[in-house]
């Protein structure tokens, strides 16, 4: 709920545009990042597309796969989530 509000309060202000069209795809399609580390982004990246209501995702052009956000992408996201939250933890009595 917190982050349909977050993301509703940008509504307004939000167009899609050519530069915003070419920052989806760079973002989504060609990031600056080292081919090991492009399959986990991808996860987050599905998984940030997936977050996004309609009326954010359409003007973009970002599709929308039933069953596979659901089934595959909401899960994996979750996963990988949760490992770079472990990741991160810091050592007990640290």
């Amino acid at each position: 709920a917190e982050l349909a509000e977050r993301i509703a309060a940008y509504r307004p202000e939000l167009r899609a545009t050519r530069e915003a069209l070419d920052a989806a795809r760079f973002i989504l399609l060609h990031p600056p990042l080292p081919w090991p580390v492009r399959p986990p982004y991808a996860v987050l990246a599905a998984n940030a597309v997936a977050a996004l209501p309609p009326w954010a995702r359409v003007p973009l052009r970002l599709p929308r796969v039933p069953g596979v956000e659901e089934i595959c992408v909401r899960p994996a996201g979750k996963a990988l989530t949760r490992t770079i939250r472990w990741a991160m933890t810091p050592p007990a009595g640290g």
